[in-house]
């Protein structure tokens, strides 16, 4: 292992763990993983150590990575639903095991808290347990005829290669919510991990590896691709990929989505948020505080649902503002992998400069601070990547709130007169991820869920902006890009629909009663 980090949290057993162990300067390990490009670094913002190099994928290194894929789908699609549902649930069973190996390579890759880094690996098992009983669910329809002895029915088929680009902030589990759908449709995957997170990517691909091969089947059901967006250009362009599910900044989501519907390919988008809670004068503060707090500093405000507007009526301002100032102060920054700590590190040190950027536009716009923010330095904050988490009052027409910043800034509104205000202040921003409104008032609830309120993909009542559960259809509207992840029926974006007309009469009439005799 090239790396000088030292062990107190057990990383290196985690990564033995992994098959991370051989991992050295100008190779990696991995299964289908074919870079032989320049090294990427992977160091760790929790100390700012080198956690190891993984060569990046040139053009024919991916040639060769689609060559394996779209081979194993002729196969992997010819493979009953049910039978890949079974593939899924031993990978389930695989994650199972490698739990806490794997959430601390999250941590200590990422920099989330440990707690975070469990999580994220549990959202993956559920993820594969929903799909296990989808597998037997994958139903189309029977449409009555207007014909008679016709019937009509409609099913649905594998797409192909499904192209996966996932960002740093959950560098596994929006993996998962793609591939393990996409596995039981029928199809192959492609993914490019974050650069930011490489080492991630390749553990995923050495545990789906050796359930490949315990069921003797072709390694190119799953591959892997390193490198920056060059690399993810790669998938865009290539018109074998129908489908690219493409999670990160709107500005990448607007070159993704361009590029991939010039080809007439398929997109999933899961862009930017900038997600507010409404604050109503019945509001809990019980229910308020932990879940604004957590949804504005937990993974250091790197998620796309974080809380960064808390929309505040005028007429308990002033008891909201001092109880999330108060709950601040009893937060603990600090190494993500020891949980006493409630707060990791930024991503990196440009992650950084961009926080401190908008605290001063804030500034400059007339935002009053009340939490100062600023980076930590001393003992245990070496690597330059820990910050303090700030709250400025401001305005919701202020450029800098109009703006998403991944970073902990939460930003407290206020909002006078009726519920509808704040909804409109909730809905006046370019992203429609997340949203929720604390209140005790059924009329108020009601109206933030109607056809009139809430115009986010999710819309919560009585719980923060963020931790969604993968039952249900996750993304969001208008800049946040419109795709659905996870539940519900989101499966279907991975499959094409066909529709089959049967005649079993002895006849041939046509639709709409049209006669075409000979």
């Amino acid at each position: 292992m090239d790396a000088v980090m030292t062990d107190t949290y057990g990383i290196q057993e985690a990564l033995k763990t992994l098959g991370l162990k051989e991992i050295n300067e100008g190779t990696s390990t991995g299964s289908n993983n074919f870079g032989s490009g320049e090294p990427i670094s992977s160091y760790s913002p929790t100390d700012g150590s080198l956690i190891g190099k993984v060569t990046t994928t040139t053009k024919e290194d991916y040639e060769k990575v689609m060559a394996s894929a779209t081979s194993a789908y002729l196969s992997f699609r010819e493979m009953p639903a049910p039978q890949r549902g079974e593939l899924v649930r031993q990978f389930g069973n695989k994650l199972r095991e490698k739990k806490e190996a794997l959430g601390k390579l999250v941590s200590y890759e990422m920099g989330k808290s440990l707690q975070e880094g469990y999580g994220e690996v549990q959202e993956m098992i559920d993820i594969c347990d929903f799909a296990v009983g989808l597998s037997r669910q994958l139903n189309g329809q029977t449409i009555p005829s207007e014909r008679p002895g016709h019937v009509m029915r409609e099913q649905w088929h594998s797409i192909g290669v499904v192209g996966i680009i996932s960002a740093f902030n959950f560098p596994v589990a929006v993996w998962a919510w793609n591939t393990a759908l996409a596995w039981i449709c029928g199809d192959t995957c492609v993914w490019k991990g974050s650069e930011k997170a490489p080492l991630c990517s390749i553990a995923c691909q050495n545990i789906a590896a050796e359930v490949f091969a315990e069921n003797n089947l072709p390694e190119g059901i799953s591959c892997i691709i390193n490198g920056d967006y060059k690399v993810g250009e790669m998938m865009t362009t290539d018109e074998r990929i129908p489908l690219v599910s493409a999670t990160g900044s709107t500005r990448m989501g607007r070159i993704v989505g361009a590029t991939v519907a010039q080809r007439f390919g398929k997109s999933l988008l899961e862009l930017g948020g900038n997600n507010a809670i409404i604050i109503t004068p019945t509001a809990d503060l019980k229910v308020v505080v932990p879940g604004a707090v957590f949804g504005a500093v937990g993974t250091c405000g790197q998620r796309c649902t974080s809380t960064r507007r808390l929309l505040i009526h005028e007429s308990v301002f002033d008891t909201v503002r001092d109880a999330i100032v108060g709950a601040y102060g009893q937060l603990t920054i600090g190494n993500p992998l020891d949980e006493k700590n409630h707060i990791g590190p930024l991503i990196d040190k440009d992650a950084v400069n961009i926080y401190l950027a908008a605290i001063e536009s804030a500034k400059a716009e007339g935002g009053t601070v009340l939490i100062e923010g600023g980076v930590l330095e001393g003992e245990g904050y070496e690597s330059g990547c820990y910050v303090k988490p700030a709250i400025i009052e401001a305005k919701n027409d202020f450029a800098i709130v109009q703006t998403e910043t991944f970073a902990p800034i939460l930003y407290l509104i206020k909002y006078a007169g009726e519920v509808e205000n704040a909804i409109a202040m909730q809905n006046g921003v370019a992203q429609g991820l997340s949203s929720a409104i604390m209140t005790n008032d059924l009329k108020e609830a009601e109206k933030f869920l109607s056809f009139s309120g809430s115009d986010c993909g999710i819309a919560n009542v009585n719980i923060g902006t963020s931790g969604a559960e993968i039952g249900g259809a996750f993304g969001g509207e208008k800049e946040t890009g419109g795709g659905r992840e996870s539940g519900s029926d989101a499966w279907k974006i991975y499959m094409r629909r066909q529709t089959n007309t049967v005649n079993y009469s002895d006849e041939l009439p046509l639709a709409q009663g049209i006669k075409f005799d000979l």
